[in-house]
């Protein structure tokens, strides 16, 4: 398994340069105790903790995997001792209020606690992510009863929380759920149904684990509209802060999985179990969605964790391993063979695991001062604050989630190609990010459904182009302030050419759809990577203008690593960026090659 080593320097080069964090968090309410010294200090805690404590433990847990024995999950050797380190250092609370028991730091912050942590030890990572969405939901929509007994041991780390929708018949299309809730006459709800795929569902880590399960009452309307949200804990608190009888909560099966095995996967049976309203009747799903851009902003987490951990795998591998002559000339005529790192071919490979691992990190740290300033919202009680920066997140994060997943899993790919034939051995840990990583474009809404959530509902049925617009707008403007640069231009000049085409290809679609109804299905995956690529382009061309700018006035880095940065987005804008433009190609072709071909042709037997 690759020795992950934290990549603080370029962290601390997006957060205090490229973004600014500084500033940032001094105009937030929430963000005047993050001062540059406690910022850094809790850098470099994490780092210690993710590389000393959880990355030793990642091939371990995936060896071992998690045991149901009697009706109890046992988590893998050595998961247990890291969690109670993890509450311990108070990272569970980092950016979750005083009042609960939370250090009050803004989310952003939390962001980079997830990444490290995801990339030394994605399996581990899960159990308390889990709990930090269930956590923002109940912050958002519980009653203050509910935070009261609820959150606090959340926050602290006692107890952990899991998300419950998906069922045997039904995954993305939740209007199917079929879990029951009875009304009861003191006003709590009885459940009964089964749900899978439960991601950190049962274990061995906390005392108590809090259920956000989707239900539905016996009068509900049929779909969606009759769905709703229900807290439902694994044992009934006992009025004092702790845990009292069992509420039959069941985990009846763990799943066998082809990665992600030091994660439990469950299959929980709510057997008349307790349960408490979160919200109101029948509002359930938009009070759930509170968790699932949580969690799929966290599973694009996934993405850049799986490129960023297979490229230094095989950065060390590239530089150890030797093979052949480079083909313009021997580059270590003393060495037998020279390094891998000299062949283009490989070259290709590592920068494109470089290019996407800081651009999809650029890419989330940005994503992440949204959700700071929509967490003020919250903090104020302000839910027009709230919804507008939660509606401007919420155009980015499809993006974030599946571009940012489906190419992390290409990065793995490419990692495990490095190494070759010893990339598929099991000792060298490159295959296992490979199977951790191909999850991530399955759970939290598979790639197509991302796709169809931005082209069909944020672009064209929420804002009618507006959104794109808006982030094009943005786009220009850093075009605009850099007219003048001339090592700049070639980044501009592209970056210009493909605001218009955007925008000229949602109009397009948008039109097209009015004929042909199936034109947005057949769309959306390549007009979603197509967004991706633009994205990562802006972000590239911000770190090479802040890069530009360092190398002339001097900054917190060498000038090498300026230089690597400028060098990167050029290889970023040469040799991936293209692929936008066989999305853009694809995207227009009409839905009839896809949908002509009657099911029964598909194939003769």
């Amino acid at each position: 398994m690759p020795q992950y080593k934290v990549p603080l320097r370029d962290i601390r080069f997006l957060m205090n340069e490229v973004f600014d964090y500084p500033s940032h968090y001094k105009s937030m309410p929430n963000g005047v105790d993050a001062t540059p010294d406690l910022v850094e200090h809790i850098l470099k805690e994490c780092a210690r903790y993710c590389e000393q404590v959880l990355a030793p433990l990642n091939q371990k847990g995936d060896q071992d995997g998690c045991e149901l024995k009697d009706g109890k999950v046992t988590t893998p050797r050595g998961f247990k001792d890291a969690y109670d380190q993890y509450v311990a250092g108070g990272w569970q609370g980092l950016t979750h209020p005083a009042d609960f028991g939370g250090q009050g730091l803004p989310i952003s912050l939390g962001m980079v606690r997830a990444e490290m942590m995801g990339t030394a030890n994605w399996s581990f990572s899960m159990y308390p992510g889990l709990s930090l969405g269930a956590m923002n939901t109940l912050q958002v929509h519980a009653s203050e009863e509910q935070k009261r007994t609820y959150l606090t041991p959340l926050t602290e780390g006692r107890w952990m929380g899991t998300m419950c929708l998906t069922e045997p018949q039904c995954g993305t299309d939740l209007g199917q759920v079929a879990t029951k809730a009875i009304p009861q006459a003191d006003g709590t709800y009885k459940l009964t149904g089964t749900k899978i795929f439960i991601s950190a569902g049962d274990h061995d880590l906390t005392e108590n684990i809090v259920h956000i399960v989707l239900a539905r009452l016996p009068d509900a309307p049929k779909g969606t509209r009759g769905i709703s949200l229900f807290l439902v804990p694994k044992y009934l608190p006992d009025g004092n802060g702790g845990v009292g009888p069992f509420n039959h909560v069941v985990c009846s099966a763990l799943e066998h999985k082809m990665g992600i095995r030091g994660s439990a996967t469950a299959v929980l049976n709510f057997e008349e179990s307790t349960g408490f309203l979160v919200g109101t009747v029948n509002k359930g799903l938009e009070c759930m969605f509170t968790f699932m851009n949580t969690a799929r902003i966290g599973t694009a987490v996934q993405g850049v964790a799986a490129a960023e951990l297979s490229y230094q795998g095989a950065l060390a591998y590239s530089k150890d391993r030797r093979s052949m002559r480079s083909l313009s000339g021997a580059k270590e005529p003393n060495q037998v063979a020279d390094a891998l790192h000299h062949h283009a071919d490989v070259r290709r490979m590592l920068l494109t695991q470089k290019a996407i691992a800081e651009g999809g990190r650029a890419m989330l740290y940005s994503a992440a001062m949204l959700a700071d300033k929509m967490m003020v919202g919250i903090l104020k009680n302000d839910e027009k604050e709230r919804l507008y920066w939660d509606d401007k997140l919420g155009f980015f994060t499809p993006i974030l989630k599946g571009v940012l997943t489906e190419l992390g899993f290409e990065c793995a790919n490419l990692g495990m190609q490095v190494f070759g034939g010893h990339g598929y051995i099991q000792e060298h840990g490159m295959e296992q990010i490979v199977r951790d990583a191909r999850i991530a474009t399955l759970y939290e809404g598979t790639t197509g459904i991302q796709a169809l959530d931005l082209l069909g509902r944020k672009v064209l049925l929420l804002t009618r182009g507006k959104a794109v617009r808006e982030f094009t707008s943005t786009i220009m403007k850093l075009c605009t302030r850099n007219a003048t640069h001339r090592d700049m231009y070639p980044f501009i000049w592209t970056l210009g050419k493909l605001c218009a085409q955007w925008n000229w290809l949602t109009t397009r679609l948008m039109l097209s759809a009015r004929k042909d109804r199936d034109m947005i299905g057949s769309a959306a995956v390549d007009y979603l990577m197509y967004a991706g690529y633009v994205s990562l382009a802006y972000n590239w061309a911000l770190m090479a203008e802040k890069s530009f700018e360092k190398l002339e006035k001097g900054g917190a880095e060498t000038p090498e690593f300026y230089r690597a940065k400028i060098q990167t987005a050029e290889f970023y804008f040469e040799r991936l960026l293209p692929r936008a433009q066989a999305h853009a190609e694809g995207m227009l072709s009409p839905s009839k090659s896809v949908m002509q071909l009657p099911i029964d042709h598909f194939t003769f037997d």
